[in-house]
């Protein structure tokens, strides 16, 4: 294959491209801006019509990343370091619904603050979200990486981070070209409610994440990218990180290493590996990029017999923690629990009787039903209780706005039409700046902002978009004659009906608004208005 000149970060989206990406999905930020920039003006890029605007913020890019992943594309989020405390919450929360089609998410980190507000190490962001990390060397290896992990992603279901810095990002090499993938085609997640984060599936999801962790650290050890080379002085050993590597061997230009050295480029960190390089040598030196992040985890580390708790089983690793499970951690009798009584048993959550939400999600399902299940995209509120039965009627709820993102970059991969379902709050809480990205682009979606007039959820405090969504919409650009709104009750059934199949047939943003006021605040403000007479 050719060789192609590159800087680090055009590297990794010719690697992406070359992996079968569709969509790149990024706001700019220096050093990761010139990944999607390379990206926007590639040649098979266009050719391939490879998704690559820019979105309102690097929230709505790595939700929107995420919808197209939930389609089932390969798909990659770009941002700056700091960045990725913008888009943590989906960040964190996508570790937990897994992924669909391989998602990467490439931060670039800035050591020195070259053009930044501090040196923060992403590598601490996925070893909370506990998903495998690569971190290149070199640009060849940048470009390697992006088509390996996608491959990765989709063996362990899970996003997976590219963590690169500024010299990486910014210096220039040849780098060697592999062959061109073909990109995946539309596929629905099996499970339909993969993405749905409500409590009861996030805690299965939870423990599926954390049972895959192992995994995780074998592949670490049995990665290419990770080397133990051996040397015959053993007063030393040396472990290098990503490019820290390239700074060692530069002291050693005739490559011949006295010490023995891991090249450390995937993660986890590969215990293992570790374990040999401390037996066989008297003290270790960490060379990392960033934060002392292997440093501090070693300089703690001791043989697991002598550290107990919830990393060897003394604890559950998931869960609170209670007066009984302590007692058994400190070698108390502790008599088994019993069952729970019928009586006490938990009661799934499910909207209130007469609930507008109710005549609206029945009206969704009888619109949709010539389209087929799994093209509904939730967001956090009671509404989020249309997955349950007897409505079924969301795939999605990730995090605050992402129903609307998420249904954009599933639109973006071909899947249409898509909906998003978002609350009157959560819409100006979350949702506009993923509202903007799709009149940016007209995306062919439907929004439906169900008006309750509150933020019902969390107990009814006033709601920013009391009175205003219309104008908002407008405002962002949306064509008035596709802001619709009703009532939603029984006997306008048949009218929700047309007016949601009317507005799935329409090639662009709409906009459906069912207004209704929650009716436990209707009947506090009867109440309270009654004590007052």
């Amino acid at each position: 294959m050719q060789k192609l000149l590159l800087l680090g970060a055009e590297a990794i989206a010719q690697g992406a491209i070359d992996g079968g990406m569709s969509g790149v999905y990024a706001y700019p930020g220096t050093p990761s801006t010139e990944i999607t920039e390379y990206v926007q003006h590639n040649k098979l890029a266009g050719e391939r019509k490879i998704h690559s605007q820019w979105s309102a913020n690097e929230k709505t890019a790595m939700e929107s990343s995420l919808g197209m992943s939930y389609a089932g594309k390969r798909t990659m989020v770009c941002m700056k370091h700091v960045g990725l405390n913008v888009a943590a919450d989906v960040f964190i929360n996508a570790a937990i619904t897994g992924v669909n089609g391989g998602m990467l998410v490439t931060v670039a980190d800035d050591p020195s603050m070259h053009s930044s507000q501090n040196e923060q190490d992403s590598r601490f962001y996925a070893k909370f979200a506990m998903i495998p990390v690569l971190e290149p060397a070199d640009q060849q290896e940048a470009y390697d990486m992006a088509y390996y992990g996608f491959q990765l992603s989709e063996q362990f279901n899970v996003p997976v981070m590219i963590r690169i810095t500024t010299r990486i990002a910014h210096s220039r090499a040849a780098v060697a070209q592999k062959p061109l993938q073909p990109e995946n085609k539309i596929s629905l997640p099996t499970d339909l409610k993969q993405f749905i984060l409500l409590p009861a599936i996030a805690r299965r999801r939870y423990k599926g994440l954390l049972s895959s962790q192992e995994s995780f650290e074998i592949s670490s050890e049995e990665s290419k990218y990770n080397k133990y080379i051996d040397g015959a002085d053993k007063s030393m050993g040396i472990i290098a990180c990503g490019i820290a590597y390239n700074y060692l061997m530069e002291n050693y230009p005739d490559g011949n290493l006295p010490y023995p050295v891991i090249k450390l480029s995937q993660y986890p960190m590969p215990r293992k590996m570790v374990n040999k390089l401390a037996k066989e040598t008297k003290s270790l030196l960490i060379l990392e990029e960033g934060y002392p992040i292997i440093e501090e985890m070693l300089k703690g580390y001791l043989e697991k017999e002598n550290v107990k708790g919830r990393l060897d089983g003394t604890l559950p690793r998931d869960g609170e923690l209670n007066a009984t499970l302590v007692a058994k951690a400190l070698g108390f009798n502790v008599p088994e629990v019993g069952t729970v009584p019928a009586i006490v048993a938990n009661r799934p959550p499910a909207m209130c009787a007469g609930c507008g939400h109710i005549d609206a999600y029945n009206a969704l399902n009888e619109a949709l039903a010539v389209y087929g299940k799994g093209r509904v995209f939730a967001d956090i509120g009671c509404y989020t209780l249309g997955a349950l039965e007897p409505y079924e009627a969301i795939n999605s709820c990730v995090d605050m706005g992402a129903s609307i993102t998420m249904a954009k970059g599933a639109a973006d991969a071909g899947l249409v039409p898509a909906v998003a379902v978002i609350g009157d709050s959560t819409f100006t809480h979350s949702g506009m700046t993923g509202l903007l990205d799709a009149i940016q682009e007209g995306t062919p979606i439907t929004v439906m902002i169900s008006d309750n007039f509150t933020t019902a959820m969390t107990g009814g405090q006033c709601s920013h978009a009391y009175g205003k969504i219309e104008d908002i919409c407008k405002g962002l650009g949306v064509n008035p004659d596709h802001i619709r709104v009703f009532t939603p009750l029984k006997k306008n059934h048949d009218e929700m009906v047309k007016i949601m199949k009317e507005e799935l047939e329409y090639n662009g943003v709409s906009v459906i608004i069912p207004r209704r006021e929650c009716i436990q605040t209707m009947g506090r403000k009867k109440r309270e208005d009654a004590a007052a007479n």
